[in-house]
């Protein structure tokens, strides 16, 4: 428990202590996101207030999580395990991913970012080596960071073959970092609903190491490597996200960017694989799903029949335009991300008090 503090707090403090340094630095050389402005054929929601708020604060987000997360080993003198490194990777790699989308939106003033092709080849990379690396490094009992099987709440009978494994993954993966970019467009709105997916996974993966193969004779056990530094490393999301959130929250005084939404994206889906829990990433990241799903209906109902389900997608946007005030629709989507959170976490544990039985 004391690691699960000690990494949180200090994730927390680099944060909230950070973000103004990294604030301050990007406003002296003028380093501000280009806003999109409505036109005559296409109407944006009214955001001329931000004009000049830096972006890219997902660096601090970044920073907070990866010296949190080294510190606290340092300090305990344990070396970092597998599924620690391969969470950082995700979250350094698809950061970076995000900050050459930043670059181009705040340095050539191009709203729109690098391409979505290469944002998309970028992701994969990523993803791919994840997966490929996932499913070595075996621990004594024989455990890898992630398993070829489909999981829910624990691995299901249902094994892929490496080749379909490695697609599935990336998946997950790039479908879930669009999730929290495509979510990221209100003052912490993003940020706040992944706060409470990390927050849930933390309670999840320390129920996870107490009751762990090898730790508990329960028959139920879970079949996790490194379910005590997966921990470690959900507790400094979760106390990144909400130190970064004091100063995104309405009215942000910074912007994480792609910087920091793809790189929490990243971070949500490694947990969710190697904690043995994809299906249940429906739930966890239920917000990011649902913002998802209404772009899809719109850009698939315009397509095939020109006509639009929402005044404007993705869904957040929707209601800008019907006149909700920014801070109630945050509000009542993090209360939505709240539920989906709590709905999961009730089955997740309700699956140990009355086991799957599996074939």
């Amino acid at each position: 428990m004391t690691l699960i503090i000690l990494a949180g707090g200090i994730a927390m403090l680099v944060s909230l202590l950070g973000t103004p340094l990294l604030i301050r630095v990007l406003q002296k050389h003028g380093y501000s996101q280009a806003i999109r402005v409505s036109t005559d054929d296409v109407q944006y929601p009214e955001h001329g207030g931000k004009v000049g708020t830096p972006s890219m604060g997902g660096a601090a987000i970044i920073a907070a999580v990866v010296v949190a997360y080294l510190v606290t080993h340092l300090v305990f003198w344990t070396w970092p395990s597998v599924s620690g490194l391969l969470a950082l990777w995700l979250l350094l790699g698809l950061g970076a991913v995000g900050f050459a989308d930043d670059y181009l939106k705040i340095f050539r003033q191009r709203s729109t970012g690098i391409r979505a092709r290469t944002k998309l080849i970028g992701q994969a990379f990523v993803a791919l080596t994840f997966a490929v690396l996932a499913i070595n490094f075996p621990d004594p009992q024989g455990y890898t960071p992630a398993s070829e099987a489909i999981s829910f709440v624990r691995d299901t009978p249902l094994v892929l073959p490496t080749v379909l494994f490695v697609v599935w993954i990336w998946f997950l993966i790039t479908a879930t970092t669009n999730g929290v970019n495509l979510t990221d467009g209100l003052d912490g709105l993003a940020v706040g609903a992944a706060l409470i997916t990390f927050g849930g996974y933390t309670i999840m993966s320390v129920w996870q190491f107490n009751q762990a193969c090898g730790a508990s004779t329960a028959v139920n056990c879970y079949e996790v490597r490194d379910p005590l530094d997966l921990t470690v490393f959900a507790a400094a999301c979760t106390g990144a996200s909400f130190g970064f959130l004091w100063w995104n929250t309405h009215p942000a005084r910074i912007f994480m960017g792609d910087t920091g939404s793809l790189a929490l994206g990243g971070a949500i889906a490694g947990l969710a694989i190697m904690t043995r829990t994809e299906l249940l990433l429906i739930l966890m990241a239920g917000l990011f799903f649902i913002i998802t799903v209404s772009v899809i209906l719109q850009v698939g109902s315009f397509k095939l029949t020109g006509r639009r389900v929402f005044r404007m997608a993705p869904l957040h946007h929707h209601f800008e335009l019907k006149g909700w005030p920014e801070i109630l629709i945050v509000v009542r989507f993090w209360i939505i991300q709240a539920l989906c959170v709590a709905l999961a976490m009730t089955i997740f544990f309700a699956e140990w008090v009355v086991p799957w039985a599996g074939p």
